[in-house]
């Protein structure tokens, strides 16, 4: 599949032409990011997306925002069973209750995670000694779902407690805070990432 292209830009296919997801490509996707409450935000939207296309997610995002305390992992981690309940009945929301359950559960594990390392984001990025790995991908079907660093981070996490967290999810979530730059070479954000 060609990379996707608006006016003068190349894109990763993937994005294809929606505004949303074109804006999500080009400035947030595959960014290295070390922002605790960000990479928190985007724990509990993959896992979420389980199951899901990602777009179903993303549109959901403001939505999530407002039902998960705007991503406060201290507020999420203090829900309770009355909470699960009125998110059940949010349709801005995946109304699936291991999900929410699972989120509640994971906010509960990264503030413990972010309470032994200091913060989450320096348990995160230790797993590649703190910089991106950058990877050269033509097309679409070259770039993995997993890997054996999705692996070793997934079952870590699992074994923490973290919940809706496998392989795959883990990859997605490697990818979308750039960990791994997984932009196409032929995309005009593979190279300004790459530098």
């Amino acid at each position: 599949m060609e990379p996707a292209t608006t006016d003068t830009l190349v894109r990763c296919p993937w994005c294809g032409s929606d505004p949303l997801y074109q804006h999500y490509h080009d400035n947030e996707w595959g960014v290295p990011c070390y922002d605790d409450d960000k990479l928190f935000e985007f724990l509990v939207l993959e896992s979420a997306q389980a199951g899901l296309s990602w777009i179903t997610v993303l549109r959901k995002r403001e939505n999530y925002r407002r039902a998960f305390a705007g991503f406060d992992a201290q507020k999420i981690a203090r829900f309770n069973k009355r909470s699960v309940e009125r998110l059940m009945n949010d349709a801005g929301i995946v109304r699936n209750r291991q999900k929410i359950e699972a989120a509640i559960n994971n906010a509960r594990v990264f503030l413990t995670i972010r309470e032994e390392f200091g913060r989450f984001s320096d348990y995160f990025w230790n797993f590649c000694d703190g910089s991106p790995i950058v990877n050269r991908f033509a097309t679409l079907a070259e770039v993995p779902a997993s890997t054996p660093l999705s692996d070793t981070i997934s079952k870590d996490m699992k074994q923490r407690g973290m919940r809706f967290f496998g392989s795959t999810i883990c990859y997605a979530h490697m990818q979308a805070m750039g960990m791994v730059n997984d932009h196409l070479v032929g995309c005009f954000r593979y190279s300004q990432l790459a530098r």
